[in-house]
This record gives C-alpha cells, sequence and structure tokens, in this order.
C-alpha cells in the first residue's frame, strides 16, 4: 500500500479518545513526518468526509458509531472486516477504500492477557449488538468458546447478529439466566463512556465469571469498579485498545515497528493508566 498521507480517528464523540496521543508517540518514535487528528464526524457527514479522505490519500481509524457503516463504504474488505461486517482500521490507495478489523486482536489479546484461564467451551454473554460486539464474536470464534449469548437493547439486533455468526451465537431471551452461566461478560456499548449507568447490574452476574469493559476512561469505568466491589475479576479496554492501535500501525507502515517496541511506546506515552 502507498504511505498514508494523512491520519485520523473517525468517531462521533472522539475527544474521550487516547488513539492520538499514543498513535502521535508511535509516529514520533518511528521518523514518520505525520500527525494523527481526531476528527469527530456526525452520521450525516460520514460519507462524505470518506469521499475527502480517498482524495487526501489517508488512513485511520474508526470508533463508534461508524464501524458497520464505513464497512459499507468500502471498496475492499479484509477477511475478517468482511466477517464482522464493520471497520475500524482503514487505509487509502490511489481513491480505493481498504477496510480491516483489528478489534478482533485486540480482543483477543485482551481476554489471553486478562483471563487466561477462561475454560475450554466457555459462556460468553455480550452486551451490545453494533460492531464492537461483532469484533467480539469473531474473536470468541479464534478462542473457540462454546456458546455466546448476545444482549441488545433491540432483540432484532441481536437476532441478526446470531444469525451472522451462527450456532455459536444466540440472541439472549432469559438476561437473568445467561449472566448466572456465564464464564465472561463483555460491555461492548458506548455505556460508560461518560456518566454514573452501568451495563448491567453487577449482582446479576454469576461469581465465576471474569468481566471486560471494552470502554476505558481515566479512574477505571463505574462498571468495571462495581464489578470488582461484588467480588468479580473484571478488566477495562484499555489492553484491547493498545493492542488493536498496534495492529493497526503495521498494517498503515508495514511492520516497521516490532510489536513489543509498539507496545512499549504505547503505554509510555499513556502513561499511569489509573
Amino acid at each position: 500500500m502507498t504511505r498514508p498521507k494523512r491520519l485520523v480517528l473517525l468517531g462521533h464523540p472522539v475527544e474521550q479518545s487516547l488513539s492520538p496521543i499514543f498513535q502521535n508517540a508511535l509516529l514520533t518514535h518511528a521518523g514518520i513526518p505525520l500527525r494523527y487528528e481526531a476528527v469527530d464526524v456526525a452520521p450525516v457527514a460520514l460519507a462524505r468526509n470518506l469521499e475527502q479522505l480517498r482524495v487526501d490519500g489517508a488512513a485511520g481509524n474508526v470508533t463508534v458509531p461508524h464501524k458497520i457503516s464505513v464497512a459499507a463504504h468500502c471498496d475492499w474488505l479484509t477477511p475478517i472486516a468482511l466477517r464482522v461486517g464493520a471497520v475500524n482500521t482503514f487505509w487509502t490507495d490511489d481513491g480505493t477504500l481498504f477496510g480491516d478489523n483489528t478489534d478482533v486482536g485486540g480482543f483477543v489479546a485482551a481476554v489471553r492477557t486478562h483471563v487466561p484461564l477462561l475454560p475450554d467451551h466457555a459462556r460468553v454473554v455480550i452486551l451490545g449488538a453494533g460492531g464492537s460486539a461483532s469484533a467480539v464474536l469473531a474473536g470468541c470464534e479464534e478462542l473457540t468458546v462454546g456458546r455466546v449469548d448476545i444482549v441488545a437493547r433491540t432483540p432484532a439486533r441481536a437476532e441478526a447478529l446470531a444469525l451472522q455468526f451462527g450456532s455459536m451465537a444466540h440472541a439472549a431471551t432469559d438476561l437473568n439466566a445467561v449472566l448466572a452461566e456465564a464464564d465472561l461478560v463483555v460491555n461492548a456499548t458506548p455505556i460508560g463512556i461518560s456518566g454514573e449507568e452501568l451495563p448491567v447490574d453487577p449482582h446479576a452476574i454469576g461469581p465465576r465469571a471474569s468481566v471486560l469493559d471494552l470502554v476505558y476512561r481515566r479512574g477505571e469505568t463505574p462498571w468495571v469498579l462495581a464489578c470488582r466491589a461484588r467480588g468479580l475479576q473484571a478488566t477495562d479496554g484499555l489492553t484491547m485498545l493498545v493492542e488493536q492501535g498496534a495492529l493497526a500501525f503495521s498494517r498503515w507502515f508495514d511492520h516497521q515497528l516490532s510489536p513489543q517496541e509498539m507496545r512499549t511506546v504505547i503505554w509510555s506515552a499513556i502513561g499511569e493508566r489509573r
């Protein structure tokens, strides 16, 4: 691929993201004369912005709520992005828009780091049915879990996502029952980015479950803190963010830095995570 002429993060909102901090640190470390910028794009303006990015020869990342929409605008998708139906990493080459999904690799790395004893054929509950939830399902396929129950405010979206992933996935019909039996509960909704709302009551989660909140924020999310107070092992989404960001940088710049070198630079740029 042609080296990007511009690097952006597309989302709405984007001001809370740590991606510009560590991606700019990676660019500086690698001696690449670019700056990574966060661009707040309302859904109605997404198509227009993507057309401009084609002209600019840009690359970048995508966050909520645009991951599924960007996939629909791409001319070519990697196999994993096609499987997920959502894009969080993109690049352009001679006007062609390419889409990838590094959230899958980021999720798998986070589970292997924070839930290393996840049992074989584990039962997983995913809260949400958007692009992040789809990436988690693809990661669950790689982790060879036994069953995934999808919980969404709109049941039809959970049912559609379950159909996309076949016999492993199910739209939950009894929230309390699936939470009580879960080995891992994943929040793949934006709940917790701000405010004190919790995606589900921690007391509804069975005592053997681990919790992974894909949301992150300074001081950790209210749900992570509430789950720990309940006695559950709970982790926020910072490790997933770091891992997917390193994978994205490798896509754009052809593995110019080693994985360990990138992790060192990223964690140093983020500083004290709490």
